[in-house]
């Protein structure tokens, strides 16, 4: 940038002793070969991309049925999520886990109110509580969720963490899949938000796991 202004700043001083200045300066043209840098998807560098890259790199502000299959499908992930945290303050040991559950349930409650909203400007069905989610990553089954609501203790806390880790796992592989297929910048930024927030949380839940 230093060497550019300079260059301006000579050409400005050139235009001004001669009678024939010529065109001015083209700032676009140096503007539009310059490099940027793209972000990377979940556990991917940044890279380097030209600009005629870019403009195709860049996310649409419309939904395709990948945005709206995500959101529905995350809907319905993180309801689950909710449900197994709000099991923690009456049932988990560990202390830290119940702040672990707090936090989730803090996160994801929110978050399923954004894609709510979101469906709903879209014009789309918001699944309702009863959703079937066969073949949806890192989802308990029905009978794990009631394992889970019959334990306590040491139990719990042991079983929770295995599921959710499962969970949060599951949530990451969605969020990749839609990174690649999806097209609306909301969403692309939410999937990334997700893919973040889950893996700091699965590495804390691993630590835990450790130390039961």
């Amino acid at each position: 940038m230093r060497v550019a202004l300079i260059a301006v700043v000579a050409a400005l001083s050139l235009s001004a002793c001669s009678a024939d200045p010529g065109p001015p300066p083209v700032q676009a043209k140096a503007e539009s070969t310059a490099p940027i840098i793209a972000p990377g998807r979940p556990g991917e560098p940044a890279r380097t991309i030209g600009p005629d890259e870019a403009r195709t790199a860049v996310p649409a502000p419309t939904a395709n049925a990948a945005d709206v299959k995500y959101v529905q499908d995350m809907v319905t992930h993180h309801r689950q999520a909710v449900d197994m945290a709000v099991l923690a303050p009456s049932r988990a040991d560990s202390a830290a886990l119940k702040g672990l559950a707090s936090r989730i349930k803090d996160a994801q409650g929110p978050e399923i109110q954004y894609m709510t909203t979101w469906l709903q400007q879209q014009g789309m069905k918001v699944p309702d509580h009863h959703a079937s989610h066969t073949g949806m990553p890192g989802m308990a089954t029905p009978e794990q969720m009631r394992a889970l609501k019959a334990a306590s203790g040491k139990d719990f806390d042991r079983l929770f963490l295995t599921l959710m880790t499962a969970h949060h796992q599951g949530a990451i592989t969605m969020s990749e899949q839609v990174l690649v297929g999806g097209s609306h910048i909301k969403i692309e930024e939410l999937a990334n938000d997700v893919a973040a927030t889950q893996s700091a949380e699965i590495r804390r839940m691993r630590e835990m796991q450790a130390g039961l």
